[in-house]
């Protein structure tokens, strides 16, 4: 199954589904938000159903949230129309597409979603390409390399339509993958602390 189908299929169940760590969401939001301004223009691929979105928008000038799953869309842009956005677009684009909204952005935000690329290396290229120079990448990502006993549990479900594709990832692996699109690396951060969620931020170089 493809990564496209399943988002699809598991939308309205994902949209319904609570965070389930609040406390380490409320501190990745607290230090992304450091890194936003009034007047920045920012894209955030893999957004879901755009909830981040949603939270994030009003600090900013422009806010474009991109997801593979047209489901997604639809429902992260019927949640948009009810908070009364108006700066907020919801657009349907994979993370590796070459443009995605009206780039260059002075942000681009990526939560949950590398671990879920089948070519992170693309999608973090594809970042760096359209941030303007000096702006940031800021992601956060799931890096389940050492959980061994987990990947005949995900290969399972995945053999059912279960389970999307996962990358079995270290927080190394994601900062010499993001470093090595040409990023300086700015902020490093697992929370809570010992957790497999790795924080990144990164800074394109001005040219």
């Amino acid at each position: 199954m493809d990564s496209m189908t399943f988002w699809d299929r598991t939308a309205a169940r994902y949209a319904k589904s609570p965070i389930k760590n609040m406390e380490a969401y409320e501190h990745t939001m607290a230090r992304t938000r450091s890194y936003l301004r009034e007047g920045d223009h920012v894209l955030e691929i893999g957004a879901g159903t755009s909830s981040t979105a949603i939270l994030l928008a009003p600090l900013v000038k422009r806010y474009t949230a991109s997801d593979i799953s047209a489901e997604m869309v639809a429902i992260g842009r019927e949640k948009v129309w009810n908070a009364g956005l108006k700066n907020l677009d919801v657009v349907q684009a994979e993370a590796d597409a070459e443009t995605i909204g009206t780039p260059p952005y002075d942000a681009v935000l990526a939560y949950n979603l590398l671990h879920l690329l089948e070519d992170m290396n693309a999608g973090v290229t594809q970042a760096y390409a359209q941030l303007k120079p000096g702006g940031y990448f800021i992601s956060k990502t799931v890096c389940l390399r050492g959980k061994w006993y987990l990947r005949p549990v995900i290969w399972a479900m995945q053999a059912v339509g279960k389970a999307p594709f996962v990358a079995f990832l270290s927080g190394t692996d994601v900062e010499h993958v993001i470093a090595g699109a040409g990023f300086e690396l700015v902020e490093t951060d697992t929370h809570p602390a010992g957790g497999i969620s790795r924080f990144v931020v990164a800074r394109k170089p001005d040219r």
